[in-house]
């Protein structure tokens, strides 16, 4: 994608400087218009008062495919913490963020749209490394990856958002703590698809803002490949085959089982996943808002929701 100067219409300076400020952030600009879209669609309040001051790291470093959305993603996390005053929202790639000294700060980490190793050097980079050098970086990443699962595993929440799955294959227990990897998306950005409630999950507070009713819109969906297990997590929204234009291509899955969101526990932590995030307007659909907002305050602890996996 190509590069752009920043550029957040009617975004806050103090925004557009915390942007800025972030190291290894690509420049995309949000579309024009997105800032008053996304403030008409936050909701009020948050759904549960924060226990203390929470802090959110926001982390979307790629070393694959990058989102044009991150940037919209960005804005729209930052000003629902905001807006609801549920969290405080740190924007930063700065890998320094996951050193055991540093990361205790924050009370949840969201992987929004990461791709690949984002811990590792670039694709780019790993071509011009020798072996001594590739296997000094990831000497160099492994306390960085032990610090993020010992921050999950005692207690704190891990937010993933879309392409969040399409990193650290590398890293199978990144894998188990996330529940999927990412296995193509039959339905791109273009198609339009319908996204269900879990059966039985239309009371549920993580999705109660659906009124047990379907949504439809155009949205890149994912299907997934192992560990993907259904059964081993607290599923909230599936595609709805029934709805969906099921004849596009690449669906590897026979069992029509596409999970779009779901929660499940890490040991002590919670661990909250919604594919949703590939288009632009997901971040202003008011439904998407208030369910991503349920599903971070849960992950941070605030929200107290049952969930069985």
């Amino acid at each position: 994608m190509k590069k752009s100067s920043l550029h957040l219409p009617l975004a806050s300076a103090a925004l557009a400087l915390l942007l800025m400020s972030a190291e290894n952030v690509r420049a995309d600009d949000a579309p024009a218009g997105a800032a008053e879209k996304i403030a008409a669609a936050l909701p009020a309040e948050a759904y549960a008062k924060p226990a203390k001051p929470r802090k959110l790291l926001i982390f979307s470093k790629t070393n694959g495919y990058h989102h044009g959305s991150i940037a919209t993603g960005k804005l729209a996390f930052t000003e629902l913490g905001k807006k609801t005053g549920a969290f405080e929202a740190v924007v930063s790639d700065d890998l320094s963020n996951f050193e055991a000294s540093k990361i205790g700060q924050f009370d949840a980490i969201m992987f929004l749209s990461t791709t690949m190793d984002p811990f590792g050097p670039s694709e780019a980079e790993s071509k011009t490394m020798t072996d001594d050098q590739k296997k000094e970086a990831l000497e160099k990443e492994e306390p960085l990856r032990k610090s993020l699962m010992a921050f999950i595993k005692s207690g704190k929440g891990f937010i993933g958002i879309h392409a969040a799955t399409d990193t650290f294959y590398n890293w199978p227990e990144y894998g188990d703590m996330i529940g999927a990897y990412f296995d193509a998306h039959p339905w791109t950005s273009d198609k339009q698809v319908s996204i269900k409630v879990e059966p039985g999950q239309e009371k549920n507070p993580l999705v109660a803002m659906f009124d047990g009713k379907s949504v439809e819109f155009k949205e890149e969906i994912y299907q997934f490949k192992a560990p993907y297990d259904s059964s081993k997590v607290h599923m909230l929204l599936r595609l709805d085959p029934a709805k969906s234009d099921m004849n596009v291509q690449n669906i590897h899955r026979t069992d029509s089982d596409f999970g779009v969101a779901w929660a499940k526990h890490y040991e002590k932590g919670r661990v909250f996943y919604c594919s949703i995030g590939h288009n632009d307007d997901m971040y202003w659909n008011p439904t998407i808002l208030r369910h991503y907002l349920a599903g971070i305050q849960w992950a941070i602890g605030d929200f107290k929701v049952k969930t069985d996996k």
